[in-house]
């Protein structure tokens, strides 16, 4: 799915501003909370890193972007805990009021309904026996699609060509383990895009690289 997420490329958000020096890790306390309650979530909800990546994806824009960073992390922890039944699709507003001093009456809590899930290993990575289809040197073009579910194919490459730079660790296919539809594990490549090719004669020249998942790829040479 294209989400607010995918973002990329695009134009309207101003220049990128770097950090400053000896910048704290979290600018506020609540930061570092959303930091822990978002981690613990993933636990409790039964998901993984790519759901919780899933779940920051189908944010509305208020939440993805004027809430800021740590915002988007905490209503994405929210998402996935009210996904798996751990709290009421509006407990966290109800307890807020409460706190506020306003009379509510809170959700009962629903029985929780966790993922069918578990991990066939610990970490990301997995074994992948057959060979992979591309060698350092090959062109490739990534797939101009757009997948209905969750996706690290960004916008921005999509039907544009490359040269496979690196072959990375094979690792978990993003689109199905965000969804629980199996780990499927694939070979990983790091392409280099001419900045001309993504965003035409004006860019700036410079040469990107990207990690993509080999179902992501198709030959161009």
């Amino acid at each position: 799915m294209d989400g607010i997420a995918d973002m990329g490329g695009t134009l309207g958000w101003g220049s990128a501003k770097p950090p400053k020096k000896d910048e704290p890790v979290f600018g506020e306390v609540w930061e570092g909370r959303a930091f822990a309650l978002a981690l613990l979530s993933m636990r409790t909800a039964g998901t993984n890193l790519d759901s919780f990546r899933h779940a920051l994806d189908r944010q509305p824009r208020e939440k993805y972007i004027d809430d800021g960073y740590y915002g988007r992390w905490l209503h994405a922890a929210e998402l996935m805990l009210v996904e798996s039944s751990i709290i009421a699709p509006d407990a966290v507003e109800q307890r807020t009021r409460k706190l506020l001093g306003q009379a509510v009456t809170e959700p009962e809590r629903p029985e929780p309904h966790k993922p069918d899930y578990a991990p066939t290993a610990a970490g990301s990575l997995r074994q992948v026996d057959e060979p992979p289809r591309f060698a350092v040197g090959d062109r490739v073009r990534a797939k101009d699609i757009s997948p209905p579910k969750h996706t690290r194919l960004v916008g921005y490459v999509r039907g544009h060509e490359g040269v496979v730079a690196a072959i990375q660790p094979s690792h978990l296919l993003p689109d199905t383990h965000a969804t629980f539809e199996g780990e499927n594990p694939q070979h990983v490549y790091s392409v280099a895009f001419d900045s001309h090719e993504l965003w035409g004669a004006d860019a700036e020249d410079f040469t990107l690289h990207i990690d993509l998942w080999d179902s992501y790829l198709e030959d161009a040479s």
